[in-house]
């Protein structure tokens, strides 16, 4: 059972990235899937998650309107599309999955974790 997120780099203010989460050894499909960040010093973010059920989306404030959360079942992968990307951004990214249903404030109720991809914004 793993999750591997990957995707992460280097980018200027106000560019994209795209994370990948890609599960092996169980499905996804009964799974709700969140992204976290983790910036030097701080604790761990909930940023977004997408459920199982219906594919509902649930986004951090901060946030909203740049990131989108999707999955694609078949791939048994879930995205983050990050636009107008800003420094305060910069953490590692991690992805989790725990069953159904989101909740992207209790990061400690996620049964599996990917290893982190850091995402880096800076000029």
């Amino acid at each position: 059972v793993q999750l591997q997120a990957s995707g992460g780099g280097l980018v200027q203010p106000g560019g994209s990235l795209r994370l990948s989460c890609a599960a092996s050894g169980f499905s996804l499909d009964y799974y709700a899937v969140g992204w976290f960040r983790q910036a030097p010093g701080k604790g761990r973010e909930g940023v977004s998650c997408i459920s199982s059920s219906d594919g509902s989306a649930y986004y951090e404030d901060s946030v909203k309107g740049r990131f989108t959360i999707s999955r694609d079942n078949a791939k048994n992968t879930v995205y983050l599309q990050m636009n107008s990307l800003e420094p305060a951004d910069s953490a590692v990214y991690y992805c989790a999955a725990r069953p159904n249903f989101c909740d992207i404030k209790k990061y400690y109720s996620y049964d599996h974790w990917g290893q982190g991809t850091l995402v880096t914004v800076s000029s």
